[in-house]
């Protein structure tokens, strides 16, 4: 990387590394730097018991988040994966002989906020009352080269705060660093996952792996993302769902099976869908949707009581509270209390007609299914702020659930609503081969219309469905949006550690050749550019001796080493 692409900052830093190896000290050592202890358990251990052995010589390492140098003594804090601990050095305890090197000058001058340090020393408290960390040597663990953004405080007010998503978003390692209410966020985000696992395990149920990319993208509507095997010379998609993977296990003879699953789907973006989600699905022989309902609202309730000690979540101004039992309402019955439209027994024209009259966009590839589903999105889910089972779903909606055992036109079928969207999707599975293909069958027919998300047909799966499934109960559920419900986030981009992003835009600059045109010569292009003209037009609006002097500094503060321009030459420039 050039000199003249780095911040004033940055080349600081670099010249520290520098005077580092000159002292011999490598700034970036490939040993084990010993850990007995981290900031909060040295904090509890302490206000336990101020005379524990144990704290009397402990090593930590952590990166500097600040720093306060008075004269032969000085503070900093540590910040390691718990927290944050101040450590205070003491020039004749680090440098006990004449030579007071590593205080003087490493310590003081050539160590930054950002850098990572390995500390021994021991605990105690000092007059402030803050338990801290007597250093007795340091060592430099690892050099950071860009400088962190430190928030500052005045009057009250936040300046240089790390806040602006995009930047989050995509420098999420500096992000984690600078806000500790984000690694809060994802350490939440495990626990959930780990309640869910431990739930099922302590039920018997087996957590498996399916394959990510498949032949044949099933168990959804959705658009696929599509890609190319050379080897087999065959296109493969990456999953949608693995819904009929798991019912394939089942086929095979395991009770209950369950998988935390990367799914992709090629669909729109917004605060609450990424390209790229996680999602668990979990299958059970011998159940059907009425048990899975009972099964799913004590799975969320424990992990409410996991993260929080309590049922009652705050989510933006709302308090959801995840008790047992949650409502139930079925669908149609849902549309009709929140439209006053019966829709039970309509057929294709009649659903477009209402449509219609309810103000719900639709295109002329809809079947009755999506039909019904743009009815209930639009006028029904989003009042649906307590968790409630939206149950009895139209059999053109559901092409893998089976059909309702007392109204064919319907099926065991059941999503969760929280804060006006879905959650989780459950059915008593379809396990007649027969039924399973022509409900395929009719999904092709969507798809010949032009509906891009219509399934595709799965014969091996139909196969393995005449060997013999067992009545089955599955249950799917987005791991993305339970996360965003439980740790009152209101954008999924905020509980997942690098959320698909537009490519980054860059500033685009004039190319050298029309700096050179004004005469300016070749090695200073680079540094009026760094200066902040990133094109010609710029140069117009500047004085020539302002121009002149920032070019000079420039050069003698970054050490080129370039012959001045003198200020004639600079005019002549912007003539």
């Amino acid at each position: 990387m050039s000199t003249v692409e780095l911040s004033e900052q940055e080349l600081i830093r670099r010249n520290s590394l520098e005077e580092l190896n000159k002292l011999g000290i490598n700034a970036f050592p490939a040993d084990e730097y010993e850990i007995t202890h981290y900031s909060e358990d040295i904090k509890k251990l302490f206000e336990e018991d101020e005379e524990n052995e144990g704290l009397k010589q402990i090593s930590i390492a952590g990166r500097i988040m600040s720093r306060r140098i008075m004269g032969n003594a000085s503070f900093a804090e540590l910040k390691d994966q718990q927290g944050r601990i101040q450590v205070y050095f003491r020039r004749d305890d680090i440098c006990e002989g004449d030579d007071k090197t590593m205080y003087n000058t490493v310590f003081k001058k050539l160590l930054d906020i950002g850098d990572i340090i390995g500390v021994k020393g021991y605990v105690f408290k000092t007059q402030m009352g803050e338990i801290s960390v007597y250093v007795k040597e340091f060592k430099v663990l690892t050099k950071s080269l860009k400088p962190l953004p430190i928030v500052k405080e005045k009057d009250g007010k936040q300046y240089d705060a790390f806040t602006d998503p995009e930047q989050r978003y995509r420098q999420r390692y500096v992000d984690l660093i600078v806000n500790d209410q984000v690694k809060d966020t994802f350490l939440k985000r495990t626990k959930i996952i780990n309640t869910m696992r431990n739930f099922f395990n302590e039920k018997g149920y087996l957590e498996v792996e399916t394959p990510i990319l498949q032949s044949i993208p099933g168990g959804a509507a959705a658009r696929p993302f599509i890609t190319h095997h050379n080897a087999l010379n065959i296109p493969l998609y990456l999953r949608i769902a693995n819904e009929l993977y798991l019912k394939r296990l089942i086929v095979g003879g395991f009770d209950g099976v369950y998988e935390f699953a990367k799914d992709f789907r090629n669909e729109g973006m917004d605060r609450t869908h990424n390209p790229e989600f996680t999602v668990m699905e979990i299958y059970v022989a011998y159940k059907d949707y009425k048990w899975m309902m009972n099964f799913t609202e004590e799975m969320i309730e424990k992990v409410a009581l996991a993260l929080h000690g309590t049922t009652k979540v705050q989510v933006g101004d709302k308090e959801i509270d995840f008790k047992r039992p949650f409502k139930r309402i079925s669908m149609i019955d849902s549309i009709k209390e929140f439209t006053g439209v019966d829709i039970s027994g309509m057929n294709e024209k009649q659903l477009f007609e209402v449509c219609e009259d309810l103000g719900v966009e639709t295109d002329p590839s809809m079947g009755k299914g999506k039909l019904i589903d743009e009815i209930f999105g639009e006028k029904c889910e989003g009042n649906y702020i307590q968790p409630t089972f939206i149950t009895d779903y139209p059999v053109e909606m559901s092409p893998l659930c089976k059909k309702h055992r007392e109204n064919p036109e319907l099926t065991e079928r059941f999503e969760l609503m929280v804060n006006g969207k879905e959650l989780a999707n459950a059915y008593s599975e379809l396990n007649d081969p027969i039924d399973q293909l022509g409900r395929f069958q009719d999904q092709l027919k969507l798809s010949e219309k032009g509906d891009d998300e219509a399934m595709f047909i799965d014969m091996d799966f139909v196969r393995s469905l005449e060997y013999g499934m067992p009545p089955t109960s599955g249950m799917g559920i987005g791991v993305d949006r339970l996360a965003m419900l439980m740790t009152n986030q209101q954008s999924i981009q905020e509980v997942l550690f690098f959320p698909q992003m537009k490519p980054e835009k860059k500033a685009e600059n004039d190319g050298e050749e029309k700096y050179m045109e004004l005469g300016i010569p070749k090695e200073w292009v680079e540094v009026i550019q760094k200066l902040g003209y990133k094109k010609v037009d710029q140069l117009k609006e500047v004085k020539p001796t302002k121009l002149h002097q920032e070019m000079c500094g420039y050069n003698k503060k970054n050490k080129l080493g370039y012959k001045n321009p003198a200020q004639d030459e600079v005019k002549e420039w912007l003539a």
